[in-house]
Protein backbone atom coordinates (compact mmCIF):
# COMPACT_ATOMS: atom_id res chain seq x y z
CA UNK A 1 0.00 0.00 0.00
CA UNK A 2 1.44 3.80 -1.05
CA UNK A 3 0.99 6.19 1.61
CA UNK A 4 2.01 9.97 1.26
CA UNK A 5 3.07 10.98 5.20
CA UNK A 6 1.97 14.62 5.95
CA UNK A 7 2.27 15.84 9.79
CA UNK A 8 -1.17 15.67 11.17
CA UNK A 9 -2.77 16.06 14.16
CA UNK A 10 -6.10 16.34 16.21
CA UNK A 11 -6.58 18.85 18.34
CA UNK A 12 -2.73 18.62 19.99
CA UNK A 13 -2.35 15.00 19.09
CA UNK A 14 0.38 14.10 16.57
CA UNK A 15 -1.77 11.32 14.37
CA UNK A 16 1.04 10.19 11.98
CA UNK A 17 4.74 9.49 11.79
CA UNK A 18 7.37 9.26 9.45
CA UNK A 19 9.76 6.48 9.61
CA UNK A 20 12.70 7.63 7.66
CA UNK A 21 12.50 11.01 9.82
CA UNK A 22 12.81 8.91 12.75
CA UNK A 23 16.06 7.68 11.13
CA UNK A 24 17.52 10.76 10.85
CA UNK A 25 16.67 12.01 14.14
CA UNK A 26 18.42 8.95 15.64
CA UNK A 27 21.39 9.31 13.21
CA UNK A 28 21.74 12.92 13.92
CA UNK A 29 21.65 12.32 17.69
CA UNK A 30 24.52 9.60 17.09
CA UNK A 31 26.18 12.52 15.33
CA UNK A 32 26.22 14.65 17.69
CA UNK A 33 27.54 12.36 20.46
CA UNK A 34 30.34 11.84 18.19
CA UNK A 35 31.89 15.56 18.34
CA UNK A 36 31.87 15.26 21.42
CA UNK A 37 34.00 12.21 22.06
CA UNK A 38 34.12 9.00 24.09
CA UNK A 39 34.39 9.05 27.90
CA UNK A 40 34.88 5.74 30.37
CA UNK A 41 31.65 5.02 31.67
CA UNK A 42 28.92 2.38 31.57
CA UNK A 43 29.94 -0.62 29.42
CA UNK A 44 26.20 -3.38 29.59
CA UNK A 45 23.58 -0.61 29.83
CA UNK A 46 19.56 -1.07 30.56
CA UNK A 47 17.05 1.27 29.78
CA UNK A 48 13.40 1.03 31.10
CA UNK A 49 11.64 3.20 28.52
CA UNK A 50 14.67 3.62 26.23
CA UNK A 51 12.58 4.43 22.24
CA UNK A 52 12.21 8.20 22.42
CA UNK A 53 13.40 11.71 24.67
CA UNK A 54 15.65 11.06 27.53
CA UNK A 55 15.65 7.06 27.57
CA UNK A 56 16.78 7.09 23.65
CA UNK A 57 19.10 10.19 24.11
CA UNK A 58 20.62 8.01 27.56
CA UNK A 59 20.63 4.99 25.08
CA UNK A 60 22.54 6.65 22.17
CA UNK A 61 25.05 8.35 25.02
CA UNK A 62 25.92 5.04 26.36
CA UNK A 63 26.41 3.09 22.97
CA UNK A 64 28.38 6.08 21.01
CA UNK A 65 29.48 7.81 24.13
CA UNK A 66 30.88 4.88 26.13
CA UNK A 67 30.95 2.18 23.53
CA UNK A 68 28.44 0.07 25.49
CA UNK A 69 25.88 -2.95 24.80
CA UNK A 70 22.52 -1.90 25.61
CA UNK A 71 19.02 -3.18 26.31
CA UNK A 72 15.84 -0.68 25.74
CA UNK A 73 12.57 -1.99 27.10
CA UNK A 74 9.56 -0.13 25.71
CA UNK A 75 5.76 -0.56 24.35
CA UNK A 76 5.19 0.74 20.79
CA UNK A 77 2.90 -0.47 17.91
CA UNK A 78 4.09 -1.65 14.59
CA UNK A 79 2.89 -0.97 10.79
CA UNK A 80 -0.88 -1.98 10.62
CA UNK A 81 -2.35 -0.64 7.41
CA UNK A 82 -2.02 2.57 6.58
CA UNK A 83 -1.10 3.77 10.03
CA UNK A 84 2.58 3.29 9.65
CA UNK A 85 3.69 2.67 13.90
CA UNK A 86 4.88 4.33 16.47
CA UNK A 87 7.80 7.05 16.47
CA UNK A 88 9.41 4.72 19.39
CA UNK A 89 8.98 1.76 17.01
CA UNK A 90 11.10 3.34 14.19
CA UNK A 91 13.59 4.73 16.73
CA UNK A 92 14.21 1.30 18.50
CA UNK A 93 14.68 -0.40 14.85
CA UNK A 94 16.97 2.94 13.38
CA UNK A 95 19.19 3.00 16.90
CA UNK A 96 19.64 -1.10 17.00
CA UNK A 97 21.07 -0.38 12.82
CA UNK A 98 23.28 2.22 13.42
CA UNK A 99 24.67 0.35 17.23
CA UNK A 100 25.45 -3.05 15.16
CA UNK A 101 27.26 -1.31 12.23
CA UNK A 102 29.28 -0.67 15.13
CA UNK A 103 29.87 -3.60 16.70
CA UNK A 104 27.88 -2.75 19.35
CA UNK A 105 24.85 -5.07 20.79
CA UNK A 106 21.62 -3.79 20.35
CA UNK A 107 18.32 -5.27 21.90
CA UNK A 108 15.25 -4.44 21.44
CA UNK A 109 12.23 -5.61 24.04
CA UNK A 110 8.73 -4.48 23.09
CA UNK A 111 5.97 -5.30 25.62
CA UNK A 112 4.59 -4.04 28.65
CA UNK A 113 7.42 -3.20 31.41
CA UNK A 114 5.38 -3.05 34.49
CA UNK A 115 4.69 -6.61 33.88
CA UNK A 116 6.65 -9.90 35.89
CA UNK A 117 6.74 -11.31 32.35
CA UNK A 118 8.62 -8.55 30.57
CA UNK A 119 11.16 -8.78 33.51
CA UNK A 120 11.56 -12.02 33.75
CA UNK A 121 12.52 -12.28 29.84
CA UNK A 122 14.60 -9.08 30.23
CA UNK A 123 16.98 -11.32 33.02
CA UNK A 124 16.65 -14.67 30.97
CA UNK A 125 18.63 -12.45 28.04
CA UNK A 126 20.90 -11.05 30.50
CA UNK A 127 22.39 -14.19 31.92
CA UNK A 128 22.21 -16.11 28.47
CA UNK A 129 23.23 -13.63 25.70
CA UNK A 130 24.40 -10.26 27.80
CA UNK A 131 27.32 -11.23 29.76
CA UNK A 132 25.21 -12.12 32.70
CA UNK A 133 25.27 -8.60 34.00
CA UNK A 134 24.43 -4.65 33.41
CA UNK A 135 26.06 -1.79 35.03
CA UNK A 136 23.98 0.97 33.84
CA UNK A 137 20.28 0.66 34.67
CA UNK A 138 17.93 3.74 33.74
CA UNK A 139 14.34 4.32 34.09
CA UNK A 140 12.77 6.22 32.07
CA UNK A 141 9.01 5.28 31.45
CA UNK A 142 6.23 7.62 30.32
CA UNK A 143 2.74 5.84 30.42
CA UNK A 144 -0.88 6.90 31.17
CA UNK A 145 -1.67 3.58 32.60
CA UNK A 146 -0.29 0.60 34.30
CA UNK A 147 -1.37 -2.41 35.49
CA UNK A 148 0.05 -3.60 38.74
CA UNK A 149 1.33 -7.16 38.67
CA UNK A 150 0.47 -8.07 42.40
CA UNK A 151 -3.76 -7.58 42.37
CA UNK A 152 -3.61 -7.14 38.21
CA UNK A 153 -5.52 -3.78 38.56
CA UNK A 154 -5.37 -1.55 35.80
CA UNK A 155 -4.69 2.41 37.01
CA UNK A 156 -5.21 5.11 35.03
CA UNK A 157 -2.46 8.36 35.43
CA UNK A 158 -4.63 11.93 35.89
CA UNK A 159 -3.15 14.81 34.69
CA UNK A 160 -5.08 17.37 37.54
CA UNK A 161 -4.38 19.87 40.19
CA UNK A 162 -4.16 19.04 43.52
CA UNK A 163 -6.19 21.30 46.30
CA UNK A 164 -7.90 23.42 43.35
CA UNK A 165 -8.71 24.04 40.03
CA UNK A 166 -5.99 25.71 38.30
CA UNK A 167 -5.97 27.31 34.72
CA UNK A 168 -3.17 29.50 33.05
CA UNK A 169 -2.22 30.53 29.36
CA UNK A 170 -1.37 27.75 27.23
CA UNK A 171 -0.76 27.81 23.24
CA UNK A 172 -3.09 26.00 21.00
CA UNK A 173 -0.22 24.59 18.51
CA UNK A 174 -2.77 24.47 15.84
CA UNK A 175 -3.33 28.40 15.61
CA UNK A 176 -0.41 29.37 17.03
CA UNK A 177 -2.70 31.70 19.65
CA UNK A 178 -3.23 31.82 23.47
CA UNK A 179 -5.48 30.22 24.50
CA UNK A 180 -6.60 29.46 29.08
CA UNK A 181 -5.79 25.94 30.01
CA UNK A 182 -7.39 24.58 33.05
CA UNK A 183 -6.76 21.51 35.44
CA UNK A 184 -9.16 20.09 37.20
CA UNK A 185 -8.84 19.65 41.04
CA UNK A 186 -7.48 15.50 41.03
CA UNK A 187 -9.52 13.58 43.55
CA UNK A 188 -7.88 11.40 46.35
CA UNK A 189 -8.42 8.69 44.41
CA UNK A 190 -6.60 9.75 41.17
CA UNK A 191 -3.82 10.97 43.09
CA UNK A 192 -3.21 7.57 44.11
CA UNK A 193 -3.57 6.16 40.90
CA UNK A 194 -1.23 8.67 39.39
CA UNK A 195 1.40 7.64 41.92
CA UNK A 196 1.13 3.88 40.93
CA UNK A 197 1.75 4.72 37.46
CA UNK A 198 4.03 7.28 37.66
CA UNK A 199 5.63 6.96 41.01
CA UNK A 200 8.36 4.83 41.47
CA UNK A 201 7.32 1.44 42.72
CA UNK A 202 7.63 -0.28 39.05
CA UNK A 203 11.44 1.11 39.17
CA UNK A 204 11.82 -0.49 42.72
CA UNK A 205 10.40 -3.68 41.32
CA UNK A 206 12.63 -3.93 38.16
CA UNK A 207 15.85 -2.87 41.15
CA UNK A 208 14.69 -6.00 43.34
CA UNK A 209 14.51 -8.15 41.01
CA UNK A 210 17.02 -7.75 39.59
CA UNK A 211 19.30 -7.84 42.20
CA UNK A 212 17.80 -10.98 43.36
CA UNK A 213 18.99 -12.55 39.97
CA UNK A 214 22.02 -11.48 40.44
CA UNK A 215 22.45 -9.65 37.18
CA UNK A 216 23.33 -6.14 38.65
CA UNK A 217 27.07 -5.84 38.50
CA UNK A 218 29.53 -4.69 41.33
CA UNK A 219 29.43 -1.09 41.19
CA UNK A 220 25.89 -0.89 39.02
CA UNK A 221 24.20 2.67 39.23
CA UNK A 222 20.64 3.35 38.44
CA UNK A 223 18.89 6.27 37.99
CA UNK A 224 15.06 7.51 37.14
CA UNK A 225 14.53 10.83 35.55
CA UNK A 226 12.21 13.26 36.72
CA UNK A 227 11.46 17.13 35.83
CA UNK A 228 11.05 19.76 38.68
CA UNK A 229 10.19 23.13 36.79
CA UNK A 230 10.17 26.87 37.45
CA UNK A 231 7.95 28.59 40.31
CA UNK A 232 6.61 29.60 37.18
CA UNK A 233 4.52 26.15 36.62
CA UNK A 234 4.53 24.83 40.69
CA UNK A 235 1.01 24.62 41.04
CA UNK A 236 0.23 23.05 37.77
CA UNK A 237 3.53 20.77 37.33
CA UNK A 238 5.29 20.24 40.40
CA UNK A 239 2.02 20.62 42.54
CA UNK A 240 -0.56 18.69 40.92
CA UNK A 241 -0.70 15.12 40.84
CA UNK A 242 2.72 14.71 38.33
CA UNK A 243 4.35 16.26 41.20
CA UNK A 244 2.81 13.84 43.89
CA UNK A 245 4.18 11.32 41.46
CA UNK A 246 7.71 12.26 41.51
CA UNK A 247 7.52 13.03 45.11
CA UNK A 248 6.81 8.98 45.36
CA UNK A 249 9.65 8.12 42.70
CA UNK A 250 12.60 10.07 44.89
CA UNK A 251 10.68 7.86 48.55
CA UNK A 252 11.57 4.79 46.31
CA UNK A 253 15.17 6.37 45.12
CA UNK A 254 16.29 6.45 48.64
CA UNK A 255 15.10 2.87 49.17
CA UNK A 256 17.31 1.90 46.06
CA UNK A 257 20.10 3.34 47.33
CA UNK A 258 20.29 1.36 49.69
CA UNK A 259 19.81 -1.62 47.83
CA UNK A 260 22.77 -0.66 45.27
CA UNK A 261 24.77 0.51 48.34
CA UNK A 262 25.15 -2.88 49.19
CA UNK A 263 26.70 -3.90 45.63
CA UNK A 264 29.10 -0.54 45.57
CA UNK A 265 26.66 1.35 43.29
CA UNK A 266 24.20 4.09 43.87
CA UNK A 267 20.90 4.89 42.87
CA UNK A 268 19.32 8.37 42.70
CA UNK A 269 16.86 10.41 40.80
CA UNK A 270 17.97 12.89 38.35
CA UNK A 271 15.95 16.03 37.61
CA UNK A 272 16.45 16.94 33.85
CA UNK A 273 15.95 20.39 31.97
CA UNK A 274 12.82 21.11 30.22
CA UNK A 275 12.40 19.92 26.76
CA UNK A 276 9.77 19.17 24.10
CA UNK A 277 7.33 16.23 24.71
CA UNK A 278 4.02 14.51 23.02
CA UNK A 279 3.02 15.53 26.50
CA UNK A 280 4.29 18.87 26.86
CA UNK A 281 1.06 20.19 25.06
CA UNK A 282 -1.01 19.30 27.02
CA UNK A 283 0.31 21.16 30.07
CA UNK A 284 -1.00 24.62 30.63
CA UNK A 285 1.72 27.03 31.10
CA UNK A 286 4.42 24.97 30.00
CA UNK A 287 4.54 25.59 26.07
CA UNK A 288 5.09 29.00 27.12
CA UNK A 289 7.25 28.53 29.28
CA UNK A 290 9.37 26.27 27.36
CA UNK A 291 8.89 28.80 24.35
CA UNK A 292 10.26 31.34 26.40
CA UNK A 293 12.90 29.35 28.18
CA UNK A 294 14.36 28.12 24.67
CA UNK A 295 15.12 31.42 23.50
CA UNK A 296 16.19 32.62 26.61
CA UNK A 297 19.22 29.49 26.91
CA UNK A 298 19.68 29.95 23.24
CA UNK A 299 20.62 33.49 23.23
CA UNK A 300 22.95 32.83 26.19
CA UNK A 301 24.58 29.75 24.52
CA UNK A 302 23.53 27.15 26.86
CA UNK A 303 20.85 25.31 25.16
CA UNK A 304 20.91 21.89 24.98
CA UNK A 305 18.93 18.87 22.87
CA UNK A 306 17.73 15.67 24.93
CA UNK A 307 21.10 14.36 23.93
CA UNK A 308 23.47 16.80 24.27
CA UNK A 309 21.79 17.27 28.00
CA UNK A 310 22.27 13.64 28.54
CA UNK A 311 26.13 13.60 27.78
CA UNK A 312 26.89 16.49 29.76
CA UNK A 313 24.68 14.47 32.83
CA UNK A 314 26.45 11.14 32.67
CA UNK A 315 30.01 12.62 31.29
CA UNK A 316 29.55 15.22 33.82
CA UNK A 317 27.48 13.70 36.88
CA UNK A 318 27.95 10.16 36.57
CA UNK A 319 30.75 9.06 35.49
CA UNK A 320 32.63 12.42 36.16
CA UNK A 321 33.29 15.04 38.99
CA UNK A 322 31.15 17.68 38.35
CA UNK A 323 28.02 16.11 39.55
CA UNK A 324 25.44 18.98 41.08
CA UNK A 325 23.27 17.62 43.29
CA UNK A 326 20.04 19.61 45.85
CA UNK A 327 19.20 19.30 49.66
CA UNK A 328 17.39 16.39 48.69
CA UNK A 329 20.02 14.39 47.08
CA UNK A 330 19.13 14.64 43.72
CA UNK A 331 20.77 14.65 41.13
CA UNK A 332 20.92 18.48 39.17
CA UNK A 333 21.68 18.49 35.25
CA UNK A 334 18.72 21.09 35.12
CA UNK A 335 21.30 23.97 36.56
CA UNK A 336 21.99 25.64 33.44
CA UNK A 337 18.17 26.07 33.09
CA UNK A 338 17.11 27.06 37.10
CA UNK A 339 20.39 29.12 36.91
CA UNK A 340 18.49 31.89 39.18
CA UNK A 341 20.08 35.10 35.59
CA UNK A 342 18.14 32.39 33.06
CA UNK A 343 14.75 32.16 35.15
CA UNK A 344 14.92 35.86 35.96
CA UNK A 345 14.24 36.23 32.40
CA UNK A 346 11.89 34.22 31.50
CA UNK A 347 9.97 35.16 34.32
CA UNK A 348 9.81 38.55 32.92
CA UNK A 349 9.38 37.81 29.43
CA UNK A 350 6.28 34.96 29.73
CA UNK A 351 3.84 37.82 31.48
CA UNK A 352 4.59 39.40 27.78
CA UNK A 353 3.45 36.87 25.72
CA UNK A 354 0.43 37.50 23.49
CA UNK A 355 -0.86 36.66 19.99
CA UNK A 356 0.90 38.93 18.36
CA UNK A 357 4.69 38.76 19.76
CA UNK A 358 4.27 34.74 20.40
CA UNK A 359 6.89 34.10 17.34
CA UNK A 360 9.13 37.09 18.11
CA UNK A 361 9.89 37.27 22.01
CA UNK A 362 9.69 33.38 22.57
CA UNK A 363 10.86 30.58 20.60
CA UNK A 364 7.87 28.95 19.58
CA UNK A 365 9.67 28.02 16.16
CA UNK A 366 11.90 26.06 18.17
CA UNK A 367 9.14 24.53 20.01
CA UNK A 368 7.01 23.73 16.86
CA UNK A 369 10.54 22.70 15.55
CA UNK A 370 10.85 20.29 17.92
CA UNK A 371 7.37 18.50 18.30
CA UNK A 372 7.72 17.95 14.52
CA UNK A 373 10.87 15.65 14.58
CA UNK A 374 9.48 13.81 17.99
CA UNK A 375 7.66 12.04 14.99
CA UNK A 376 9.83 12.23 11.98
CA UNK A 377 9.18 15.59 10.04
CA UNK A 378 11.15 18.88 9.78
CA UNK A 379 14.09 17.14 8.69
CA UNK A 380 15.97 18.66 5.37
CA UNK A 381 17.17 15.62 3.20
CA UNK A 382 13.70 14.00 3.57
CA UNK A 383 11.36 13.56 0.51
CA UNK A 384 8.10 14.59 2.82
CA UNK A 385 6.12 14.73 -0.71
CA UNK A 386 7.26 11.06 -2.24
CA UNK A 387 4.99 8.12 -1.33
CA UNK A 388 6.26 5.11 1.37
CA UNK A 389 5.61 1.83 0.91
CA UNK A 390 3.61 -0.09 3.29
CA UNK A 391 4.08 -3.35 3.01
CA UNK A 392 7.72 -2.66 2.79
CA UNK A 393 7.61 -1.00 5.74
CA UNK A 394 6.19 -3.87 7.74
CA UNK A 395 9.15 -5.99 6.73
CA UNK A 396 11.38 -4.18 8.94
CA UNK A 397 12.18 -5.72 12.95
CA UNK A 398 13.31 -4.62 15.88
Amino acid sequence: MKIKVKPEFRGMIALNVHPFGCRQAVREQIASVGRRGKFAGCKKALIIGGSSGYGLATRVVSAFGCGADTIGVSFETGVSGKRLGSAGWWNNIWFKEEAEKCGLVARNFVGDAFSREMKDEVIDYIKREFGGQVDWVVYSLASGRRTDPADGRTYTSALKSIGCEVEGATIDINKKKIVTGRMAQASDEEIAATIKVMGGEDWLLWIEALAAAGVLARGCKTTAYSYDGPKATRAIYGGGTIGAAKRDLEAKGREIDRIMKRLGGEGFVTVCRAIVTKASVYIPLLPIYVSVLFKVMKERGVHETAVEHIYRFMRDMVYGNRRVTDDEGRVRPDNWEMDPAIQAEVERIMPQVNDDNLETITDFAGFMDDFLKINGFGYEGIDYDGELDSDELARYRY
